[in-house]
């Protein structure tokens, strides 16, 4: 079976790139690539907000209805009742119209506020996980490449946002700017700028992303690639960004897909918290906070926006799972034992 197995190689597969091994081995993950699928989805299904919002429920996501009524088969129904309990889910009753119902006693759309809130989700997690990956890329370059005092006074920052848990320093630094807003120098934000959660899990992930590209960055500071870049003379810039940084790459897009996930998770307890994305904003944090007032007598309210953040964050950390895995070179004898090659085979491409 063996020899039959290598007879299917072909030497147009000899010394193929890292990255296109790396696809190769992504491609042999079905479940990895099925949650990726998901996730596109769901961000194509945010990216639709204002085409739903415009041409089918007619509404934006804070506009109220909170007197009108509704036409469901013939029959006139109040989006909002006396006793303060909105609408439930129409589907295509009404037209598209509150296809979800309305959020609550201000009766606004709740599918158009789930798709506008899945946007400012994503919005949080990917700028904040951008700013993350920037400092602690930059600060983990710094610390391995120089070492000593620098890595000492850069290790000793870190340390200080490492010893508060990062909920609670998300949660302490998220009160204190809602309240009083950010003002830096000529940069001033409100309390209700959207940029607030956004910087503020931007920051307290750092150290968590900083520790382990220090250490790698430690590890090939001592290679020869390094070594022959001194002897040519390239100075410190040269060779941390354009000798270091690049065998940083596979890494950096594992820890960026889970960061995405993690930052998401923490604007929803920020925003339930009601310390994260502050009105007119929305995210599906604060739907799930809003909606945990009428758990009782309206739970879809909290439950449909809490399923797309499960999906988003599942679908985001599954793909991250196989990046990693795909990624990582010490992954070669996991697959192997997964599909039955021989680590030259997988090497040259073979896919079972």
């Amino acid at each position: 079976m063996a020899s039959e197995v290598s007879a299917a190689v072909t030497p147009s597969h000899t010394g193929e790139s890292p990255w296109r091994l790396g696809w190769r081995r992504l491609r042999g993950n079905r479940v990895a690539l099925a949650f990726g699928g998901l996730f596109v989805l769901i961000v194509a299904f945010t990216l639709a907000a204002p085409l739903w919002a415009g041409n089918v429920a007619h509404t934006g996501p804070n506009e109220t209805h909170t007197l009108e009524k509704v036409e469901v088969g013939g029959e006139e129904r109040e989006v909002v009742n006396p006793s303060g309990k909105p609408v439930g889910p129409l589907w295509l009753g009404a037209g598209g119209k509150f296809f979800l119902g309305a959020d609550g006693r201000l009766g606004r759309d709740e599918m158009v506020r789930l798709m506008y809130g899945g946007r400012t989700s994503l919005l949080i997690g990917f700028a904040a996980t951008l700013i993350t990956t920037l400092l602690a890329t930059l600060l983990g370059l710094l610390a391995g490449y120089f070492r000593g005092w620098t890595d000492t006074v850069i290790a000793r920052a870190m340390d200080v946002v490492w010893a508060y848990p990062v909920t609670l320093l998300a949660i302490a630094l998220g009160l204190s700017l809602a309240v009083g807003g950010l003002q830096l120098g000529p940069f001033a934000l409100s309390g209700s700028s959207i940029w607030i959660p956004i910087l503020i899990i931007g920051v307290v992930y750092v150290p968590y992303m900083a520790r382990p590209i220090r250490g790698e960055v430690l590890a090939l500071r001592e290679k020869e690639f390094v070594e022959a870049a001194e002897a040519q003379g390239a100075g410190p810039l040269r060779i941390m960004f354009g000798e270091l940084l690049p065998n940083l790459y596979s890494t950096l897009i594992v820890f960026f897909t889970l960061g995405v996930a993690n930052s998401m998770l923490l604007e929803s307890m920020l925003s339930f918290l009601g310390v994260g994305v502050q009105a007119p904003n929305t995210s599906w944090g604060t739907m799930i906070g809003s909606g945990f007032e009428l758990i009782t007598s309206a739970p879809l309210l909290t439950v449909i926006p809490g399923t797309m953040l499960l999906l988003t964050v599942l679908s985001v950390n599954i793909l991250g799972d196989g990046l990693r895995d795909a990624l990582d070179p010490k992954s070669k004898l996991r697959f192997e034992v997964r599909s039955g090659l021989s680590a030259a085979e997988i090497d040259e491409g073979v896919v079972p």
